[in-house]
């Protein structure tokens, strides 16, 4: 077991990167695959709304996968779970992979979905029990590195491997790399977290499967199929039901699968709902802007993405400095700064027009994720910060769960209000008036953002 209060950090730097690296290659898979989708549809024969479901398949099952988390950490070691959950990710990948046809690359996708989702909560956790709290800025400022860049460079570098390759070498570039974070973990990884052996309630799990996924399968096909349509609604009632029963049960266990009581901690609960604010405005933006460069701009797939890759890495320098600035200052200044900067780029983002080039886009989208590296890990860093050591894995499963279920939504509503408030004129200034009105909205939500990041006051951590 690690000690907080005497893990040196240049010591461990080949722990970190193992553990850094695995995180880094699951969660760039959420977005690896947004410029792939044409060639698979071409080469496996299947329609548009069929092809989606390799995009979908991945989110719902990591929604689902991550709130059963804190149960795994505290029913496994440190080393097997990551383990397990990169060799499951690995298979997944292989799968998808040789896939002869659709239906083996969706299992690919489940699979790996489930390690994925297995993955960041578990490193949050790791990294909130290795490092001491007056270093948890800078750990949670490389964490955001991971989060932030991974899916950023996702639809550049799939944009380049489909110009010039065939579509598995999406899967085939990936699985070398996952073994050798498996093997490295293999010499490299120690046990962290502490085992408590908690009892499986299957029901829970259940419960927490329809509840969650339920309500992510539902937001993630609303924006495609639209709010009104019977599956929608279905998936929005059985997620309801089953997560208030769900949650109920959770409150009456004397081991729960998720820890509900975390927000008996107001700063959790504000600053968890200032980081779900901040990821479903990123989230959403890197669907709305290619849509728009590519359906309305004539820019092709690569263009697209390698316009968001200034903003990457802008959030790639900026995670960890931060993280440094919030272990010296605190979060309160850090959160206002960037949810001000993300309020004023998102309102500029509401006066696009045919006329729009690449390099506006491009530093706008850059500054704005200088805003958004500002709020994002420093919010995290400190909801978790607010609670005793016991209860951080529930937190990090709770404060991912969450942040998916936002990013959902975030981008199901701002998708909807594209297609909605275009003017259905036919014209290409039609069709971009729908998307400025979805860029107001997101302003108004960051707005509120900024308003509710003054209830935040540099309040002094826990540390039992």
């Amino acid at each position: 077991m690690v000690n907080a209060q005497t893990f040196d950090f240049k010591k461990n730097i080949p722990l970190l990167a193992v553990l850094l690296s695995g995180a880094f290659i699951t969660i760039l898979n959420q977005t690896l695959l947004a410029t792939a989708l044409p060639p698979i549809m071409k080469d496996l024969r299947v329609s548009e709304s069929t092809v989606q479901w390799l995009q979908s398949i991945f989110m719902l099952v990591n929604g689902i996968m991550i709130p059963i988390t804190a149960f795994l950490i505290g029913r496994f070691t440190t080393r097997r779970l990551f383990i397990t959950a990169m060799s499951i990710f690995a298979v997944g990948t292989f799968v998808a992979a040789i896939s002869p046809n659709f239906s083996f690359l969706l299992v690919g996708r489940v699979l790996q979905g489930a390690g994925a989702g297995i993955m960041m909560p578990l490193l949050q956790t790791i990294m909130f029990l290795l490092f001491p709290i007056e270093q948890r800025g800078k750990a949670m400022g490389m964490y955001g590195l991971v989060i932030a860049f991974a899916p950023a460079i996702g639809p550049s570098l799939s944009g380049y491997l489909v110009d010039n390759f065939p579509w598995r070498s999406v899967f085939y570039v990936v699985l070398p790399i996952t073994l050798i974070i498996i093997v490295a973990a293999a010499f490299l990884l120690k046990n962290v977290t502490e085992q408590t052996n908690p009892k499986v309630d299957y029901l829970s799990i259940v419960l927490s499967t329809f509840g969650f996924g339920g309500l992510l399968y539902g937001f993630s096909i609303a924006g495609n199929v639209g709010w009104l349509t019977p599956n929608v609604g279905i998936a929005m009632i059985i997620g309801v039901i089953s997560l208030f029963l769900f949650i109920q049960r959770q409150l009456r266990l004397d081991e729960p699968i998720l820890e509900f009581r975390v927000f008996k901690y107001p700063v959790f609960g504000l600053a968890t709902s200032l980081g779900m604010i901040v990821f479903a405005s990123m989230i959403a933006t890197t669907v709305i802007l290619p849509i728009f460069m590519q359906n309305l701009l004539g820019f092709n797939a690569l263009y697209s993405g390698l316009m968001l890759l200034p903003g990457a890495i802008v959030m790639g320098i900026m995670n960890p400095v931060t993280g440094s600035l919030f272990d010296k200052f605190g979060a309160k200044w850090l959160l206002r700064a960037g949810f001000a900067i993300l309020t004023v780029t998102t309102f500029m983002f509401a006066n696009l027009s045919e006329d729009t080039t690449f390099t506006y886009l491009a530093i706008l989208n850059a500054v704005r994720m200088l805003g958004i590296a500002m709020v994002m890990m420093p919010s995290t860093t400190l909801s978790l910060n607010q609670l005793p050591t016991k209860l951080i894995s529930h937190g990090t499963a709770m404060n991912n769960t969450f942040r998916q279920i936002s990013g959902a939504v975030g981008t199901a509503v701002l998708v909807t209000i594209t297609v909605t408030a275009a003017t259905g004129d036919g014209t290409i200034a039609g069709e971009i008036h729908g998307v400025n009105i979805a860029f107001l909205v997101a302003g108004f939500f960051a707005a509120i953002g900024l308003l509710l990041s003054f209830g935040i006051n540099n309040k002094k951590p826990v540390k039992a």
